[in-house]
């Protein structure tokens, strides 16, 4: 599981969480070295901003502490990650990379006049489909609207001899494949979802079905079916084409192989080196047993400074939760903020223990639970150019039972968030002067604890009931929003907790669990909805469990009135009055959605989801959205990567590696294109 946040919404009002999913620039860069002390309190964070977006840069704090075999590990699995990046682009939509590539030749090619109001609006659309890694949003999955005329692109695409025609050409402007992932009710998921994991014809009861036939060899151990093939019909039979060298995406796999032998070459230790040694191993063959047998060793190597994640991981992209998207996110420590953040770990059963669970909900014995705050040194895949502030891995129940999991926190990407904000739209819509201090003061320790409460004992948290079936199995296309609100509402009982203040986390728990509550509140009812356009319901599936968490307890404590919604000036506000009692009403819904995850109760998560996390207030909407119309920042925003380029001897050996800054957001597009494209257009 990954958190994403979304910037202009979180960050700069305070840290929301989504669990959840960058690029580099050429060797040639000139950019610094990474800054000293002194340099880094002058450091821009800013980038550009476009549309709904906003591009940032981070610093890799600790580099200099590495080893040149350390830095040169790091160097090995940037570039793993970077050259199956089109592998993402290519899952997202089938036409994708033929869409790009016209795009990107028309843009380094047309020497026309480009001060119209069309070739902006085409510069702009590139940069969108750019950030997406491809033609659908990548937060709403709705198709980017093109605000230029079908005879425009025709006329740049003669003039740059660029190609692009039929279907790729005509849905750039047409109502076809409008939702890149669907998750409706009442309606066939797979079929509506333009998300390239299922062929043209393949439905929601064809996927069920084809699965309810397989079965592991151990069920206690199911096999992650589905995580990395593409499902089609050939000849009226559903058939799988697997993601491995000489399959679907071949190429790009074995260029991924190449750099992760380089990487374990010079592996830290005996066995992060066994680990790279089995995910090459999946790479090459496949196969979904050798990838459990990866993530278990991948999980108990918890030794070195370098981590990294690489692989088909995250199945929020596919619309009934089977299928994984790539990924990629090189890490180094936070050697500071780690061993700070170290007791939450060693306090996983505690928190277990002491949770509001049913008693056969409980795990008795929470096992290999790992935190680290660490620092990401290269993205790539869906954690690029937007990307996740906290990860927990690996996402099978059974290991995370039997082995464990890690969960870190990505601190220099909070860093940059936190530095690249302003005030003005938290000033906007937090009810009071209270209210504002408590976030000032508190809201981003209270932030970092909740990032670290949902990954390290949220995701660990519970077990399944003897016979139940994995969560995508039995609630389906509710499965990632319910298992993500469930984490959400760990965090946000325990943040309003002694025992922190107790561990040494915090200096006062009771103002920072205030400012905690104040702000989810505050996002899930009001200011998450400037992401939606006016009319639209809620479909992304962190989107929904802020609202319906936040939804359901404000119902639940009305006749208290727990939560008061507060109209002055025309202008809407929630006041918590009651912190308390809002903390026992976070408590129930932890039990519940904990119950409907043991028991695989289909019917009521689909209840609670339809009823109080889908559904939008349109006159609220309508108010929030006119409210946020004064602030320039973008509400979403992501980043390029810094690059690493080597200095070699005369004997072709890496002597010093430096860490640069790209030239601008358009240049490590083109650049990453030129490098890392190694698939034909259409998969």
């Amino acid at each position: 599981m990954n958190l994403k946040v979304i910037f202009g919404i979180s960050l700069a009002m305070s840290l929301t969480f989504a669990c959840k999913n960058e690029p580099k620039l050429s060797n040639d860069a000139t950019a610094p070295k990474v800054e000293t002390e002194k340099e880094a309190s002058a450091f821009d964070y800013n980038v550009e901003q476009f549309a709904d977006v906003k591009i940032l840069r981070y610093q890799i704090p600790g580099w200099e502490n590495l080893t040149l075999k350390e830095q040169t590990l790091v160097y090995y699995l940037t570039h793993a990650g970077l050259v199956g990046r089109d592998i993402m682009w290519a899952q997202n939509y089938r036409h994708n990379l033929k869409i790009r590539k016209a795009l990107e030749t028309i843009y380094s090619n047309y020497d026309g006049y480009k001060s119209s109001d069309e070739w902006k609006s085409f510069e702009t659309y590139l940069k969108r489909v750019w950030f997406s890694n491809g033609i659908h949003h990548h937060y709403s999955n709705d198709k980017l609207k093109a605000e230029f005329s079908q005879d425009y692109l025709k006329t740049l695409l003669r003039a740059t001899n660029a190609h692009l025609e039929g279907e790729a050409f005509e849905v750039i402007f047409n109502d076809q494949d409008s939702k890149k992932v669907n998750q409706a009710k009442g309606v066939d998921n797979v079929a509506q979802s333009a998300v390239n994991f299922y062929g043209p014809n393949v439905t929601n009861s064809d996927v069920e079905q084809f699965y309810k036939n397989k079965k592991s060899p151990s069920p206690e151990q199911p096999l992650s079916f589905g995580l990395n093939s593409k499902l089609v019909k050939e000849n009226d039979q559903l058939k799988e084409l697997v993601y491995k060298s000489g399959g679907l995406y071949g190429k790009a796999i074995d260029e991924i192989i190449k750099w992760l032998k380089l990487a374990q070459g010079v592996a830290e230790n005996k066995e992060q080196g066994d680990a790279l040694g089995l995910l090459i191993a999946y790479y090459k063959t496949g196969d979904l047993q050798t990838w459990d047998d990866y993530n278990v060793a991948w999980t108990a190597a918890t030794a070195g400074n370098v981590d990294y994640i690489n692989g088909f991981i995250e199945v929020y992209n596919d619309p009934i939760g089977y299928r994984g998207s790539y990924e990629s996110i090189v890490q180094i420590n936070d050697f500071d903020m780690s061993q700070k953040m170290k007791v939450l770990s060693e306090n996983a059963q505690w928190f277990e223990d002491h949770s509001p669970l049913m008693d056969a909900h409980k795990k008795k014995n929470v096992v290999g639970v790992t935190y680290k705050v660490v620092n990401v040194a290269g993205e790539a895949g869906d954690a690029s150019p937007s990307t996740p502030i906290g990860i927990n891995l690996p996402n099978a129940n059974w290991i995370r039972a039997a082995v464990g999991s890690k969960s870190v926190s990505l601190g220099n990407i909070i860093e940059a968030y936190n530095n690249a904000g302003s005030t003005g739209r938290l000033q906007e819509f937090v009810n009071d002067s209270e209210e504002l201090e408590l976030e000032e003061q508190y809201g981003q320790v209270g932030d970092k604890l909740h990032t670290a409460l949902h990954e390290v004992i949220g995701h660990a948290s519970g077990q399944l009931n003897p016979g139940v079936g994995e969560t995508k199995e039995t609630l389906k296309n509710y499965a990632s929003t319910l298992e993500e609100g469930r984490a959400d509402l760990v965090g946000l009982y325990y943040l309003y907790n002694p025992k922190l203040q107790e561990l040494g986390l915090v200096d006062d728990w009771k103002k920072v669990g205030m400012a905690a509550y104040d702000g989810y509140i505050r996002n899930g009812l009001m200011t998450q909805l400037i992401r939606l356009n006016l009319g639209d319901e809620v479909e992304e599936a962190h989107m929904r469990n802020r609202q319906w968490v936040s939804a359901w307890v404000f119902e639940k404590g009305k006749n208290d009135n727990i939560i008061e919604r507060i109209t002055r000036d025309g202008k809407t506000y929630y006041n918590i009055t009651d912190y308390e009692k809002l903390h026992d009403l976070f408590g129930q819904l932890l039990r519940e959605t904990q119950r409907i995850k043991s028991e695989g109760d289909y019917k009521a998560v689909e209840a609670l989801v339809e009823t109080y996390g889908v559904k939008v207030d349109q006159e609220l909407h309508k108010e929030i959205l006119e409210r946020n119309a004064q602030f320039t920042d973008a509400p979403y925003s992501g980043f390029v990567n810094p690059v690493l380029v080597p200095e070699m001897n005369d004997q072709g050996e890496i002597t010093a590696i430096n860490v640069t800054q790209p030239e601008s957001f358009k240049s490590q597009m083109l650049d990453y294109s030129r490098k890392y494209s190694f698939l034909k257009e259409e998969n």
